[in-house]
């Protein structure tokens, strides 16, 4: 085999590329494919990105550093609006202090998301993040489920945690009306002049006069009069 310095550099790499290496298991020599490669490290949450913890999912209460598991244990299989309080190991997967900045998020939200599935998670406030009486190497924290798809996966799955405010650009607020030829929305939106989307009974858009009368009030003219909502974004 020719001097690893005597193949030429490529500076695009692409999915099916390959790398040799050597599998932990047996010592073999292997080929690992670049796409491999960047799922192993996503999945299992192996690079650190500020505001984000990872940690594996525990069936068994305190299950061991890096983990999150259900109080009583179990938990596989578990919707994600069915969790009210997780424990967590004081340090993540990473190896890292996550005690901290879970207190400092104690009364924000938080987003649990399972690694390679973004269609699993949960979105919860954080209402309290105490440290485990019984055993300081975990905390306790105390959920409200605000929203959120799917269910636990298998013990050892890896799921990451962030900081997660939905309403931290545009914010959509709802207002809703009787039948009326005129509407007169309050703007809270703390904005002179936000965008208006006006709906029908049947959640169909319709169209009025919008005039933005001061920085807290938009009047919005109908030819005719029409219930239903108006939403500012």
């Amino acid at each position: 085999m020719a001097k690893i310095s005597s193949y030429p550099y490529d500076p695009t790499v692409n999915d099916n590329d390959a790398w040799i290496g050597t599998e932990s298991s047996n010592r073999r020599t292997k080929q690992f494919t670049a796409s491999a490669v960047a799922t192993y490290l996503n999945i299992n949450a192996k690079v650190n990105i500020g505001g984000q913890m990872s940690f594996k999912w525990s069936d068994t209460q305190n299950g061991g550093g890096g983990t999150v598991s259900k109080t009583g244990g179990g938990g596989s299989g578990a919707a994600f609006n069915s969790l009210t309080e997780l424990r967590f190991s004081k340090k993540e997967l990473n190896n890292e202090r996550v005690i901290e900045f879970f207190t400092y998020l104690v009364g924000k939200d938080i987003l649990i998301g399972q690694g390679g599935e973004i269609s699993q998670f949960g979105h919860y406030k954080l209402n309290t993040y105490n440290v485990d009486p019984g055993n300081a190497s975990y905390y306790i924290a105390t959920l409200t489920f605000l929203g959120g798809n799917g269910t636990i996966a298998t013990e050892g799955t890896v799921y990451t945690v962030i900081h997660f405010n939905i309403n931290a650009g545009d914010v959509n607020l709802k207002q809703n009306f009787g039948t009326s030829t005129q509407w007169v929305i309050n703007n809270t939106t703390g904005k002179p002049e936000p965008s208006v989307t006006l709906l029908d009974n049947n959640d169909d858009q319709i169209f009025g006069a919008v005039e933005y009368t001061n920085t807290t009030t938009i009047t919005v003219s109908f030819d005719s009069a029409v219930s239903g909502s108006s939403i500012l974004n």
